[in-house]
């Protein structure tokens, strides 16, 4: 009688695998590359701030090189205006929003912010002066402060409280000076 029955095949290795300090390393750049994608993803999913809620630190550089990070700004109402030169409802508030700015600047409590969304330096410039805007504004750099949020499109006007809450979102322009006060000085008291 015959043995069915087969011996397994040895085989010599021929050559050796990857170092295991290789394979560990790889398996650690594609955790952190998932990682980094997934809070992306959850970043992007995030809905805009609520009211009440409080706002992340904001770092503005203006158009004449001064750094403004909302965290030196405690204590103080900041009026954030999202706006841009080729806006035609930005122009209609420019004046009103000035003028509100002049209202507040002496009393030192409340800091307006403008945030030039998706524009070139020289036409908002030119925005700025025709206006005879005085207050702090500067580039939206690779729109991260308009994605902070979730802005829809321009003019949009953020108040954040004293303590660093969102107090109020103007989704659209502001149809007067008298409008802008009615948001701010509650939150002076």
């Amino acid at each position: 009688m015959e043995n069915t029955q087969s011996e397994p095949i040895k085989t010599k290795a021929s050559g050796r695998g990857l170092p295991i300090w290789a394979i560990v390393l790889a398996f650690a750049v594609l955790g952190g590359f998932l990682l980094f994608l997934g809070l992306g993803v959850k970043r992007s999913q995030d809905g805009p701030i609520l009211i009440g809620q409080t706002v992340p630190p904001i770092y503005l550089t203006t158009f004449d090189g001064q750094a403004i990070k909302t965290t030196d700004l405690k204590g103080k109402v900041i009026v954030l205006n999202f706006w841009a030169s080729w806006c035609l409802p930005c122009a209609g508030e420019a004046a009103d929003l000035q003028e509100a700015w002049n209202h507040y600047e002496p009393g030192g409590k409340v800091v307006f912010m403008g945030v030039d969304y998706v524009d070139t330096e020289p036409e908002a410039r030119g925005y700025l002066a025709k206006y005879n805007i005085t207050y702090s504004n500067g580039p939206d750099m690779r729109t991260v402060i308009s994605q902070t949020f979730h802005i829809q499109g321009v003019p949009e006007t953020y108040f954040i409280d004293q303590e660093g809450h969102l107090a109020y979102a103007q989704i659209g322009p502001f149809s007067s000076f008298q409008e802008i006060t009615n948001v701010i000085d509650p939150l002076l008291k």
